[in-house]
């Protein structure tokens, strides 16, 4: 009878490390094809010259200075920063250079 419940015992944690490995088999999976879509999608955005937006800056300053309006742009960014107006400034030059809106 101690036979019976070992042999029990014995396939039950076999079934548990082969169920273990085969969900950690496909998080390895699933992390490979995410990372090759990152890749693929980093090659779209270079080609088509599209950069991501900064992330301590706020999309709104960016659309401001694609459309050309510096002081706007400086003032959605003090609104959302709460920085002074010579650190906003400076930061939106720099956005400016860095995304070539100039």
């Amino acid at each position: 009878m101690e036979w019976i419940s070992l042999l029990v015992l014995l396939a039950v944690l076999v079934q548990l490390m082969v169920s273990g490995s085969g969900r950690r088999a496909a998080a390895d999976r699933q992390a490979r094809q995410l990372a090759a879509v990152e890749r693929k999608l980093n090659l779209i955005m270079d080609h088509l010259g599209i950069r991501e937006p900064e992330p301590g800056a706020p999309a709104r300053v960016l659309e401001e200075l694609m459309a050309g309006r510096k002081l706007q742009a400086i003032k959605v960014y003090r609104d959302a920063t709460q920085v002074g107006l010579k650190d906003a400034k400076d930061a939106v030059e720099l956005l400016a250079r860095r995304y070539g809106l100039e």
